[in-house]
């Protein structure tokens, strides 16, 4: 399998993105440039944290734009597998792949540390070695982390089971305590905390291993049954 980690100007969660993918997989990964223009020759996208264009205008507002996200939206609709994290996370909801927005905290503070998330859907590529209902500790850092949606958009991600993750103890006002959601076909997933800083212990968490662990099997099982057929 064969990742990829975007990189814009003022990433600075790629490094980790990079380093969950290479050391807690063992898998391929390169660094893409916002400027690429092909994104065939990968099976997963990560969109990092970090202050993309320095959070101008809007968070990820600008990156939006960036020629590589045109791919990632080829690549979504073809059924690759899209990541965005924190930072990551806000480009894929400016840029139309998620629905919703993510606004200030409640609190108008910047929130660094870690947090309790509940899986509410196990039943996607990304979570599926999770339990339903289990609990991890994935640490947070953001500062425009409030999810919001209108009661429409948010009636429609509960009734399609699209809220992957949920808050226990809500550290930000998110709507319905949500703390990640995928499209409608599963495949595209966005949250504000960070997997792939919680995948050694000497981090002080292995909770986010699963989920890349759980990207890769989705990978090989889908790429078996097609070799079956």
């Amino acid at each position: 399998m064969k990742f990829a980690v975007l990189v814009f100007p003022g990433s600075n969660c790629d490094i980790d993105c990079y380093k969950a993918v290479e050391d807690g997989l063992g898998e391929s990964v390169d660094y893409v440039w916002h400027t690429a223009t092909d994104l065939s020759a990968y099976d997963c996208i990560i969109v990092p944290g970090g202050f993309s264009y320095g959070d101008y205008l809007r968070c990820g507002a600008i990156s939006r734009f960036a020629p590589v996200m045109n791919e990632v939206a080829k690549a979504a609709e073809q059924g690759k597998y899209v990541l965005g994290i924190c930072n990551g996370f806000q480009i894929l909801t400016e840029a139309g792949l998620l629905p919703g927005t993510l606004r200030r905290n409640m609190s108008l503070k910047f929130r660094c540390h870690d947090t309790v998330l509940r899986v509410d859907n196990n039943e996607n590529p990304f979570t599926s070695l999770y339990a339903a209902g289990e609990e991890i500790t994935i640490p947070i850092a953001h500062g425009e982390g409030n999810y919001y949606c209108d009661e429409a958009t948010l009636a429609e991600l509960q009734q399609n089971k699209q809220i992957i993750f949920r808050y226990t103890d809500n550290p930000n006002g998110s709507v319905d305590n949500i703390a990640g959601i995928s499209n409608q076909r599963g495949n595209v997933v966005g949250m504000m905390p960070h997997p792939e800083r919680a995948i050694d212990a000497v981090l002080g968490s292995v909770d986010g291993k699963k989920m890349f662990t759980s990207i890769l099997k989705a990978w090989r099982d889908r790429h078996e049954s097609a070799s079956v057929r």
